[in-house]
């Protein structure tokens, strides 16, 4: 496989991971999310499909680059690998957790181990790719911001 083809294949995967998200997250948008007592820093729904669409490009294309080291580095990029795919889980199991079964606080619990994966995840691809560790920065800021979010939506709503 060419490292535009591996770039490539993680991005289209990284996509289809925030498709599937979204189709467990639509119904609730529309009828139980705004039932809840939200901060005053939760921002316009519209917001989070470009956000998490820009961020799952990124995702995907900073895997892309770390794959395409694996002839330099093969032990750091199948780790760094490895934590992708978990974070990668975890982040479809957090909109599962929030908006399909409607539990913030079991939602907020899996964040935390998310946020965790994905530092992780930057320090490994960090050590093969410094770009693609910087790639992932985004990420890791949306994500300290949703369990900001979480966490206040949890306790407004208790």
């Amino acid at each position: 496989m060419n490292k535009i083809t591996r770039i490539l294949t993680v991005v289209v995967t990284c996509l289809c991971i925030g498709y599937f998200s979204g189709i467990i997250t639509r119904e609730s948008i529309e009828v139980w999310y705004p039932t809840l007592v939200k901060p005053g820093f939760n921002p316009p729904n519209w917001i989070f499909a470009p956000v998490w669409s820009a961020l799952y490009v990124m995702m995907g294309i900073a895997a892309g680059m770390v794959w395409n080291r694996i002839e330099t580095d093969r032990i750091n990029v199948r780790k760094g690998l490895r934590f992708f795919a978990i974070q990668l889980a975890l982040n479809f199991l957090w909109s599962y957790l929030f908006f399909g079964l409607h539990n913030p606080l079991l939602a907020l619990v899996e964040l935390i181990v998310l946020w965790l994966m994905i530092f992780e995840t930057y320090v490994v691809f960090k050590k093969v790719d410094k770009i693609a560790g910087m790639l992932l920065l985004p990420y890791l800021g949306w994500v300290t911001f949703a369990g900001i979010l979480n966490a206040a939506i949890f306790w407004l709503n208790r």
